[in-house]
């Protein structure tokens, strides 16, 4: 990233690559560091697909985020919502809806900063700095600009791999569906363990020597992401490769079909 830094707070240590900024930096998105690019690159030259993955998973947001308008949704609360950067979940809804309401919430402070700066002037927006395993933190916030009465779609894209197994993500999400009313939906897209990706193993043994004990990321397989739906009817095509949910052109696929499938991806409905 160029330019001052002085808007960056006093907690955060540069030096240090965060996931959301890595991410950002695949992207090519502005929001990121010296040494989020250095991990970027080193991930690249393991598996040079993972910026398209990136890519993939983008398209499905914004696939996803149609398909809930046209069902009816107007409220988004968006989990582990990263670097504001673009095609957000806010531009999507509201470019087809301008009533639809958008919650962001992120515990890194980086993504939180910049995400109020984005939408100070957004009435219909509201960013939380929060853990994901603080679910009554969440809802409470979110309850200043959602109705929890009426149905909420609640993204968790590429979040919940970066959960370890013990703090038991599936009963995390569980939560988050006991306190959602019917009629809401459940967006999630993980990488998978189980992908025809060669050297996933290798990549992610690097990421984890460059992060700390809060962002180790946990591949998993089919059936064990298929678990975080428990309690929500999936919708079609069910959970599949990212890029073969619903695409919509050439520009939702990967020319590699093993990037095609690296992170699964679903929307639940619930009864």
């Amino acid at each position: 990233m160029t330019g001052e830094l002085s808007w960056v707070p006093p907690e955060i240590d540069t030096s240090v690559p965060n996931p959301a900024r890595v991410y950002d930096f695949w992207l090519d998105g502005d929001h990121n560091f010296a040494a989020d690019r250095e991990l970027g690159e080193q991930i690249l030259k393991i598996m040079p697909g993972v910026r398209d993955a990136a890519r993939l998973n983008r398209a499905f947001l914004r696939r996803a985020a149609r398909y809930l308008v046209d069902a009816g949704v107007r409220q988004f609360l968006d989990i582990g919502s990263g670097i504001p950067t673009v095609g957000n979940l806010h531009e999507i809804v509201q470019q087809a809806d301008p009533s639809c309401r958008v919650v962001y919430v992120d515990r890194e402070a980086v993504a939180v900063a910049h995400s109020e700066l984005l939408l100070q002037d957004n009435d219909n927006c509201l960013v939380l700095q929060a853990d994901l395993r603080d679910v009554d933190d969440v809802f409470d916030g979110a309850s200043k600009l959602l109705d929890p009465d009426e149905p909420i779609a609640v993204f968790m894209l590429l979040l919940l791999h970066f959960v370890p197994d013990s703090w038991d993500p599936a009963a995390i999400v569980a939560r988050y569906r006991d306190r959602l009313p019917p009629g809401s939906y459940l967006a999630v897209s993980h990488v998978a363990a189980d992908s025809a990706s060669e050297r996933l193993d290798e990549a992610v043994e690097v990421y984890k020597s460059n992060q700390n004990q809060q962002n180790q990321p946990v591949p998993r397989t089919h059936d064990e992401v298929l678990r975080f739906f428990d309690g929500f009817e999936l919708v079609e095509p069910g959970l599949v490769g990212c890029a073969m949910w619903n695409p919509q052109g050439a520009g939702d696929m990967s020319d590699d079909p093993a990037i095609n499938s690296l992170p699964y991806a679903g929307v639940g409905r619930k009864p």
